[in-house]
């Protein structure tokens, strides 16, 4: 065999194994998923993440053509998802919600990752809708009348959340830093016990995701604002914290990340079954039990969104004085 023969046959030999090579990776990559995919969410079952959630996760099933799995590990402001990432396969098996609180973690707790850089981000899937609430039968009846008071009884009015540096904590105290009032904090696990607490009377008011709206409804507890940036669909009649003369819109927007590292294709394998998955009837329904809306991000664009975020949040956390 000549030279010349052995190179093109060596050639031949090179290009058979780069196309099996690739190919293999193709295969791999059509194959996925081939088990179930776990979804980590931060709150407890039942409640404005679970129930939507529990949909989303049926509809992607379809699409995917395996069972999505959602799995509670609440606690920790909603953070614990994004924190085990950390130490999951960057496989595409295992997401993480990521609720707003994880950009703020760095500056409030000691952690040895970052939050932009060491996630993969798939999707931004909704924002929660937040409200402010006092008893029926309270004297303040306006946002107006809720600072007044905060004013003539300084430290004395007091709210709860579902725990210390929650999105709703940090917004209650930028509201109280705006119009120059002091309120007190008192932190609960999660709504089912601060709305217990406001209807019982052992706090004054009650900031949180619509878990209120039934007690709205019936008549027992009263909607100061809502906190979007236009009113809310089930409570047109209630103005938005800007139409009340403070100067805030707070949507907290969630989503799904994966590990840092995991394949491009797998991630969009990801992104596109959720994408349609968001965009069905019944996952809009969902979120609307609970007067919340679908907000689309791609995977960069919820990056970037998360860079941004992470450098408000260090801003708010600073001025806040609630830094670790």
């Amino acid at each position: 065999m000549s030279a010349h023969q052995r190179i093109a046959q060596l050639a031949r030999g090179l290009a058979l194994g780069l196309g099996i090579a690739a190919f293999a990776s193709h295969a791999q990559t059509e194959a996925f998923p081939g088990k179930p995919v776990r979804v980590l969410i931060g709150y407890t079952a039942g409640g404005s993440t679970d129930v939507p959630f529990r949909v989303l996760a049926e509809n992607a099933s379809k699409i995917l053509g395996q069972p999505v799995i959602i799995e509670n590990k609440p606690g920790a402001g909603g953070v614990l998802p994004a924190q085990i990432m950390q130490s999951t396969p960057a496989d595409g098996y295992t997401l993480a919600q990521v609720p707003l609180p994880v950009f703020r973690l760095p500056f409030t707790t000691k952690i040895n990752w970052d939050p932009v850089k060491d996630l993969t981000y798939v999707i931004n899937l909704a924002g929660y809708s937040f409200g402010l609430v006092v008893p029926a039968d309270s004297p303040i009846k306006t946002m107006q009348d809720y600072i007044a008071y905060a004013r003539a009884n300084p430290g004395k009015l007091t709210y709860g959340t579902p725990g210390p540096l929650t999105t709703l904590h940090l917004t209650m105290e930028q509201i109280a830093m705006s119009t120059g009032v002091e309120l007190s904090h008192i932190p609960y696990k999660g709504n089912s016990e601060s709305l217990q607490a406001v209807l019982g009377g052992h706090v004054m008011s009650v900031a949180d995701t619509p878990g209120w709206a039934p007690y709205v409804d019936q008549g027992k507890l009263r909607l100061l604002s809502t906190w979007g940036e236009k009113r809310s669909a089930r409570y047109p009649g209630v103005p938005t914290l800007k139409e009340s003369g403070i100067d805030f819109a707070q949507n907290s927007p969630f989503g799904l990340a994966a590990p840092k590292g995991t394949d491009p294709k797998v991630v969009k394998v990801l992104h596109d079954a959720f994408k349609k998955a968001m965009e069905m009837p019944n996952y809009r329904e969902s979120l609307a039990r609970f007067d919340m809306e679908t907000y689309y991000m791609d995977g960069a664009s919820y990056q970037k969104y998360a860079a941004e975020t992470m450098r408000q949040e260090k801003a708010v956390v600073e001025k806040l004085g609630l830094g670790r």
